[in-house]
């Protein structure tokens, strides 16, 4: 792996959970002999957790500040000039193991036709995160996100087929349709040759719409090997103004690749 960077976007973050992904960086670079360069976009209330951060000396760190929120995918693009030759996007509550970016150099190198690597995630308490999807429905996107816990039992085996439970385990998957930002790794030259992240979304659905253009000039693959803990939630969860952002990123999806209501 020539020269890595790693890019992550703050907006009030949580400052424990961003020193333990932080944390995860550090050992899993050393790992795997990297010296990345860190950039940091601070898209607003994020001065404190910056303040208390301990980093390697040698790494270089950039922080960029002052330009508001932008969204999670405009504040991405920040970083995308002074990308290197892979190009790892993280999210802020996320943990790398102490061998991931070994597992996915070793891939990437194996694999030259893999564009992006999509990892294998569990939540704190070791349970699957499936994070690689199947293209939704509208339906589909309300039973997983607003529907009652009997509606969503109902349709138990719709929703896991969403999910690629059928598929997502031990081994390689690749040409998985969708795949979290929450974690991606790319080779930066397919990441800039697609544009990055379309502005038109701010936050939710901009990682879905990106693994559909990317899916058109290279291989997706999703690598069981490179795994990671997530913290994260669903919008549901997270009160009205995330639901609202929620279905705005819906209805800029479904406009830009076309409805399917079920």
């Amino acid at each position: 792996m020539a020269r890595l960077t790693v890019s992550l976007v703050l907006y009030r973050p949580d400052s424990d959970l961003l020193r333990a992904t932080l944390a995860s960086l550090v050992v899993a670079s050393r790992a795997a002999d990297l010296v990345p360069d860190l950039f940091l976009i601070d898209n607003g209330g994020s001065q404190e957790a910056l303040a208390f951060l301990a980093l390697p000396e040698a790494w270089n760190v950039h922080v960029f500040e002052g330009h508001g929120n932008v969204g999670f995918g405009c504040g991405h693009n920040l970083s995308l000039e002074g990308a290197g030759d892979y190009h790892l996007i993280l999210n802020p509550d996320l943990e790398l193991a102490p061998d991931a970016l070994i597992q996915a150099r070793d891939f990437m190198r194996a694999h030259p036709e893999c564009g992006l690597i999509a990892p294998a995630a569990h939540w704190d308490d070791g349970r699957v995160q499936y994070l690689c999807k199947r293209v939704p429905s509208v339906f589909d996107l309300f039973l997983r996100g607003f529907a009652p816990g009997w509606l969503r039992r109902r349709f138990a085996d719709r929703m896991a087929r969403y999910e690629m439970q059928d598929v997502i385990g031990s081994q390689v998957v690749w040409d998985p349709p969708l795949v979290s930002g929450a974690c991606m790794l790319f080779r930066t030259e397919v990441l800039r040759r697609v544009g990055g992240f379309d502005p038109r979304f701010f936050l939710y659905f901009e990682d879905y719409d990106l693994s559909l253009r990317v899916a058109r000039i290279t291989r997706i693959a999703y690598v069981p090997a490179v795994k990671v803990v997530h913290h994260g939630g669903h919008a549901a969860r997270k009160g009205l103004r995330h639901i609202g952002m929620f279905v705005r990123g819906a209805a800029t999806f479904f406009r830009l690749h076309g409805w399917k209501w079920f």
